[in-house]
């Protein structure tokens, strides 16, 4: 008897608990950002090393192996050095770990993931990235070059909140162009 009234206030307590999750992503805004973005960047110490010379990707645009690559080559990030502290360097590189694309719920992330399936070594750009190719296939070169834009990895010059993780084609805003629609 003890089991039967243990099991349907367990199973009592999931249901509330699913209503109440069912609540939360009924938010449109909530649900917009789940399908078009990415997680914003919350974490002060990435935004203040890695923001302080380019857009401090969201770390859910890359798996967390190629976070680790980009890590374990600052000496020449892309041609620049960005070397850390070892301290630094270890919570900047956990926290790129703990918010990669595998460790997302949201959709753009997966979506990433789910291209790399047949990927055999981690990039360590986004803009290799086959998601990301597809998603900028229809830009024409003369956008691209630009000079409010300057290359594909500018997301921010195009993604009006990139910032905060929005990718959405209905918030694409070149500057001298205006709004984008492909």
């Amino acid at each position: 008897m003890k089991t039967l009234i243990f099991s349907t206030a367990a199973l009592m307590l999931v249901g509330i608990l699913g209503f109440g999750i069912q609540g939360a992503w009924s938010d449109s805004d909530h649900m917009k950002r789940l399908s078009t973005g990415v997680a914003p960047v919350t974490n002060p110490l990435y935004q203040e090393e890695c923001g302080s010379c380019h857009l401090a990707y969201p770390p859910g645009l890359l798996p967390a192996a190629s976070w680790q690559g980009i890590m374990s080559g600052l000496d020449d990030h892309f041609g620049d050095n960005a070397e850390l502290d070892s301290d630094v360097l270890q919570q900047l590189s956990n926290h790129l770990a703990s918010n990669s694309a595998e460790m997302s719920a949201y959709r753009r992330s997966q979506a990433i993931m789910s291209s790399l399936r047949n990927s055999r070594t981690p990039p360590l750009r986004i803009t290799e990235l086959s998601y990301f190719a597809h998603e900028h296939r229809e830009i024409p070169k003369r956008i691209i070059e630009l000079p409010e834009v300057g290359s594909l990895s500018q997301c921010n010059a195009c993604h009006r909140y990139a910032e905060q993780g929005s990718f959405s084609e209905d918030d694409i805003w070149i500057k001298g162009i205006g709004h984008w629609d492909d």
